[in-house]
């Protein structure tokens, strides 16, 4: 089961680096990610994951995804799960 997160992120040196390696620390699988610039900065991404096993919790990562700097999750729709 894949979900699509929906993201806003600043145009910061390091901001993707940093998204892209906590989403795989938190063990989460990157299928799918496409962007595009909201202005000139910052970037409007949709980050299709899937959990490495049965017990990673989507709701967990996007917690986690509020916490880093420079990154908000686009209230809606948060979340549109999709069949793997």
């Amino acid at each position: 089961m894949s979900d699509t997160i929906h993201i806003q992120i600043d145009r910061a040196d390091g901001s993707l680096q940093r998204l892209i390696g906590l989403v795989e620390r938190r063990g989460f699988h990157i299928d799918g990610m496409s962007m595009a610039d909201i202005d000139g900065a910052s970037r409007r991404i949709a980050l299709t994951v899937r959990g490495r096993d049965a017990a990673r919790s989507i709701d967990n990562l996007g917690c986690q995804i509020d916490r880093l700097f420079g990154v908000a999750r686009i209230s809606a729709p948060a979340y549109q799960s999709e069949a793997a």
